[in-house]
């Protein structure tokens, strides 16, 4: 037990010395060029976070999510194709695609997919 505590004690002071060290001999650059260049997005990130953005643009990205997810839901069916009875195969295909097409025609009746006003 002396043994397990003298290691444990060791090791946090050894790991305390160097934390303490690195942060005396780092280098501390408040303006640092990689911070202060815009991101992959074109965004300045010195400006304000506060930028208009377009919810038509928001709306439209989150359909796309929605519908690329079903889709994945959608790619068992052609796997389970000889696993199962094709009563049920046809059944359960064709009701997801209907709930599918209920979203999209409520969708389109509600002009999310319109894009100019």
């Amino acid at each position: 037990m002396f043994i397990m505590t003298l290691m444990l004690s060791l090791t946090l002071i050894i790991s305390m010395v160097v934390m303490l060290v690195s942060s005396l001999i780092s280098k501390k650059v408040i303006s640092d060029r990689e911070k202060g260049s815009p991101f992959e997005c074109g965004f300045d990130p010195k400006g304000s976070a506060r930028l208009p953005f377009s919810l038509r643009f928001f709306l439209v990205t989150v359909i796309f999510l929605i519908f690329d997810v079903e889709i994945t839901l959608l790619m068992p069916l052609a796997f389970i194709l000889m696993l199962t009875n094709i009563y049920t195969w046809i059944c359960s295909g064709l009701s997801f695609l209907l709930i599918l097409l209920v979203g999209l025609y409520y969708e389109w009746s509600q002009g999310a997919l319109e894009w100019s006003d």
